[in-house]
């Protein structure tokens, strides 16, 4: 067992490992593409920087690239991720076939790598046109959809299905995100690496420092929301609540951070919302982190009394697991992937409203011991089903199973 594998079987056990093993040998000589719009910003990037090397590890020829657009295009794809996500979004057509171009541009580019890869993984919707100008491709199509497709927009879906509906399996978060196509669809929810610099143990030396850069009070309660500054997050929801809490805790500190994706055009719009909403309070902090700030992220996460994920979307939430991997109860939007993570009175609470966040924010802050407890099983319950190792696993299954054609029996050495 290799260094890097002998510490992810630290924290999840040889066992796992060992099947990890066991799956990769039957895929030893494929060839395994990913495919995605950046390479910073955003959980599918963050997934893709640790899952790759990590299949590379386990003897896997595995490679990750990521297609390129201008403006125009991330305009397409941003709209096309709120209409997916339910909003009465209406796209130009001259957008519509701008999308297309891109694709085909980026498909001239890839075409070789794609068309001879064993399989090839299209995450969400800005590459997924891919397929219609790779005609010769040798190997499996999956289409990973990230986001919350429940309820889409029903003219911006025919026009992505008219692509996704020629893959040879599509993969979503949860079973409510599924839509019907001609191929088999799978549940395979996001992680997180417990190793990367996100989501690792850190001196107190460390937690100081960053304590001390932004201004935090040690002494004062704090709460946190780490994420893209996107209307989904519901930025401007989250001071509301720190507001109505505060009148009740005088004391109480809200730090807002976040970064920019390189694939969303929207962000700078929302962040102005979020320094207005602010406005001159000391105790909010809203800070603007690079790419890299993963260290500074979870610093800040392990720093909160309570995290704050109150998106009113959201596919999974990356941001919450990381929470509760620190043991922190995490107070969460009451839809998508979040509800599959927080457990009233267990994890964390679920709410819908600034005045529900107020009040959860109110009772936890008076019950410490029940803030400990929620943290504790929190972090177990992460361990136990939302760690990189049980994503890649169930990756490698899906493979395992397209290659042997779905028979009902696959034996491993």
């Amino acid at each position: 067992m290799t260094t890097m594998l002998e510490s992810y079987a630290a924290v999840t056990g040889a066992d796992v490992i060992r099947h990890l093993q066991q799956l990769a040998e039957i895929l030893k000589d494929k060839t395994v593409v990913h495919v995605n719009s950046t390479r910073v910003g955003g959980g599918v990037a963050e997934i893709l920087d640790k899952m790759v090397p990590l299949s590379q590890e386990l003897g896997i020829n595995t490679r990750w690239e990521v297609i390129t657009g201008d403006s125009e295009f991330y305009q397409c794809t941003k709209s096309m991720h709120n209409a997916i996500q339910g909003n009465r979004v209406t796209i130009p057509d001259s957008l519509l076939n701008h999308f297309q171009e891109v694709n085909e541009q980026n498909a001239n580019q890839l075409r070789s790598i794609l068309e001879e890869a064993d399989f090839v993984f299209i995450h969400d919707p800005q590459p997924a046109a891919l397929l219609k100008y790779c005609s010769r491709r040798k190997g499996k199509w999956i289409w990973r959809c990230h986001i919350d497709a429940s309820h889409p927009h029903r003219a911006t879906w025919r026009f992505i299905d008219s692509f996704v509906r020629d893959y040879d399996a599509s993969i979503f978060s949860l079973p409510q995100y599924v839509q019907v196509f001609p191929h088999p669809s799978y549940i395979i929810p996001p992680s997180i690496d417990p190793l990367s610099d996100k989501n690792i143990d850190l001196t107190q030396d460390e937690l100081d420092s960053v304590r001390i850069r932004f201004g935090i009070n040690s002494e004062a309660p704090m709460i946190a929301q780490i994420s893209r500054f996107d209307r989904f997050k519901d930025p401007v929801g989250v001071i509301e609540a720190y507001k109505l809490a505060k009148c009740y805790i005088p004391t109480l500190q809200l730090v807002m951070a976040g970064g920019r994706a390189d694939d969303d055009p929207e962000g700078e719009a929302v962040l102005k919302e979020v320094y207005l909403a602010a406005g001159d309070d000391p105790n909010i902090k809203v800070l603007l982190l690079p790419p890299d700030a993963h260290r500074t992220i979870n610093a800040l996460q392990r720093l909160a009394d309570i995290v704050v994920q109150k998106s009113t979307k959201e596919g999974f939430g990356l941001t919450v697991t990381e929470g509760l991997w620190k043991g922190k109860p995490v107070i969460g939007g009451d839809t998508g992937g979040i509800r599959l993570q927080v457990i009233n009175f267990h994890t964390g609470f679920l709410v819908n409203t600034p005045e529900g966040a107020a009040l959860r924010i109110r009772y936890l802050m008076s019950q410490k011991q029940k803030m400990q407890e929620m943290g504790l099983k929190g972090k177990e319950f992460v361990r136990e089903n939302f760690l990189l190792t049980r994503q890649l696993r169930e990756h490698l299954t899906l493979m395992v199973s397209l290659q042997y054609g779905g028979i009902d029996r696959i034996e491993l050495s």
